[in-house]
């Protein structure tokens, strides 16, 4: 059995996970299957990690159980520009591109600037490649102002993008899934100015077609 030992850390507390490439296929009656939430911005709070002793006899693989076909752990790419205001990040399934607003809108508006056109047609262009069928195209802020403001803002900001990707792929049958999350989901502290500005953007995501992954 394959293991992948790697960090996390939660409110401040570090723990080792080991990964196990090959999950345990029991088929024990009344135990309900482990469902994947499809969205990569569930609504639900993280909860306290579990205490798990080592030595219980539960670990244990019962009688007759079996592994379940071996699966290579997901690897995550992350490129971003110089200034940050780009950001992409590739995975086997999937591409995300965040856009901070700044490179894209005036402030506190969902404008389109001039330069915003050809950052999002370069988008286009890899959507083009990957010939995907789904595109998810959400909009986060900062936590400055009203959360209800920041709501309806990043929504208007994420329709804004999905205008630009419409037009730069004429005839395609893709079904395009638009929110506005305002505040939540931040992807830095907003502690400070140079944080913020990494929470306010715009992400674009779809998945990898089959040739291209690794």
């Amino acid at each position: 059995m394959t293991t992948a030992t790697h960090t996390i850390e939660r409110a401040g507390v570090r723990f080792a996970v080991t990964a196990l490439a090959g999950a345990l296929a029991f088929g024990v009656a009344g135990v309900p299957e482990a469902v994947a939430d499809d969205s990569p911005y569930p609504s639900a709070t993280a909860e306290a990690p579990i205490q798990v002793d080592p030595n219980d006899s539960d670990l244990k693989l019962p009688d007759g159980a079996t592994l379940a076909p071996p699966k290579v752990l997901d690897i995550k790419s992350v490129v971003e520009d110089l200034g940050g205001e780009e950001r992409r990040e590739d995975t086997n399934a999937d591409i995300k591109f965040a856009l901070q607003a700044e490179v894209l809108f005036g402030k506190d508006s969902a404008k389109l600037s001039s330069e915003a056109n050809g950052r999002i047609s370069a988008i286009a262009e890899e959507i083009k490649k990957q010939d995907a069928k789904r595109v998810r195209i959400f909009g986060f802020t900062d936590n400055l102002g009203s959360s209800a403001h920041g709501d309806v803002l990043s929504k208007d900001r994420a329709e804004a993008v999905h205008g630009v990707l419409q037009r730069a792929l004429p005839g395609s049958s893709i079904t395009f899934e638009i929110r506005g999350y305002g505040e939540e989901f931040p992807i830095a502290s907003n502690s400070t100015e140079e944080s913020r500005k990494k929470n306010r953007r715009v992400e674009v995501s779809f998945p990898r077609s089959e040739g291209s992954q690794s």
